[in-house]
């Protein structure tokens, strides 16, 4: 579940505090949690509802200007649905991006992870690459990233959240860049690819 930024800074003034969603199946829960951009929701109550049950304070709620407003941004299609929430605190991954003070054992907890994302992939190793490009150029979009790599764009994005739930990569306005965490990361496979370099040419 995705929000527009006039949504997220809403959000973070605590001012919006409801979101309407068609879809075929809710992709939230009542009793869940979503983590966004400005902190993590605590999912109160996912209900199936009509449009005629809308109502123009329900709207606001929703940071939207008007009832009209919000019935234009809905997609045409599914069940509509109320999904209200409250902010309970700061994304855990913010944190996470500034530990770059990484140790060996950190440095091992984050490569076991990776060959984990590896191993279970559809199309084999992916991580290091993704991570590749996007160290090369901050701010590369994910259409440019599935280009080059020849991927999906919609998986490849899906890809990269796991990407920034360990903390390695960050998302601007437009495309992402690492984190100081996954620069340090590079930074220790860098050296272990020199060591082992130099081992290999005695």
């Amino acid at each position: 579940m995705l929000f527009k930024q006039a949504a997220l800074d809403g959000i973070a003034a605590g001012m919006v505090t409801l979101a309407f969603r068609r879809w075929t199946r809710p992709t939230v829960r009542a009793g869940g949690s979503l983590t966004t951009a400005v902190g993590v929701l605590a999912i109160e109550a996912v209900e199936a509802i009509k449009l005629a049950d809308l109502s123009e304070e329900e709207a606001a709620r929703a940071g939207f200007a008007s009832l009209e407003a919000l019935e234009r941004d809905l997609r045409p299609e599914g069940q509509l649905y109320r999904i209200a929430f409250r902010r309970v605190g700061d994304d855990p991954r913010i944190v996470l991006r500034g530990e770059s003070d990484l140790d060996e054992a950190a440095v091992a907890m984050l490569r076991g992870a990776l060959a984990r994302l590896d191993r279970n992939h559809r199309g084999g190793g992916w991580t290091m690459a993704v991570l590749g490009l996007i160290a090369k150029q901050g701010g590369i979009t994910a259409a440019e990233i599935a280009r080059q790599l020849g991927v999906d764009k919609p998986a490849l994005k899906l890809d990269i959240r796991k990407l920034k739930a360990l903390g390695l990569t960050e998302s601007l306005q437009v495309g992402y860049r690492l984190s100081p965490r996954g620069r340090a990361l590079l930074g220790w496979q860098e050296q272990a690819s020199a060591v082992e370099k130099t081992a290999g040419e005695r």
